[in-house]
């Protein structure tokens, strides 16, 4: 996923190496609860989360969970990922990415659609969670 090439410090080096191997095992872990597992989607929200979905929102992790809960059963496949770290001047040295999926869902019967999704994730204690996520179908405009 991740190619480093040029000059570069030894600190944002091993910033992007860890970005690198959390966002794949996050997707793993985000995909497989959104498919299988959707009554524990809170846990991976920030208590003051934010999700955006498809254009409706829903804010803080209980909204959030409400929310998941009450869309259709899905099957996501994931063909692109791509992560990079936040500057540190951003977000006061706490590790903070953000994360760009793209893929095809198929939601319950319906025919399989690409989708976008954008996450900004932080650590929080010894754990990864999502402060932003906005997922769009990819519909077309016209």
């Amino acid at each position: 996923m991740c190619h480093l090439s040029g000059h570069m410090d030894q600190s944002m080096r091993a910033k992007i190496d860890t970005v690198c191997s959390t966002a794949e095992a996050f997707v793993q872990l985000y995909y497989d609860h959104v498919d299988k597992k959707r009554q524990h989607m809170s846990r991976l929200y920030m208590d003051t989360g934010l999700l955006v979905w498809n254009g409706n929102g829903a804010k803080g992790k209980d909204e959030i969970q409400k929310y998941f809960h009450e869309l259709p059963r899905s099957e996501h496949t994931i063909t692109t990922l791509d992560a990079q770290p936040i500057v540190d001047d951003a977000v006061s040295s706490q590790l903070t990415f953000v994360m760009q999926v793209s893929g095809t869902v198929r939601f319950h019967e319906n025919p399989t659609k690409p989708f976008q999704q954008t996450f900004m994730i932080t650590a929080q204690g010894d754990k990864w969670k999502i402060v932003s996520d906005c997922f769009r179908l990819q519909d077309g405009l016209f």
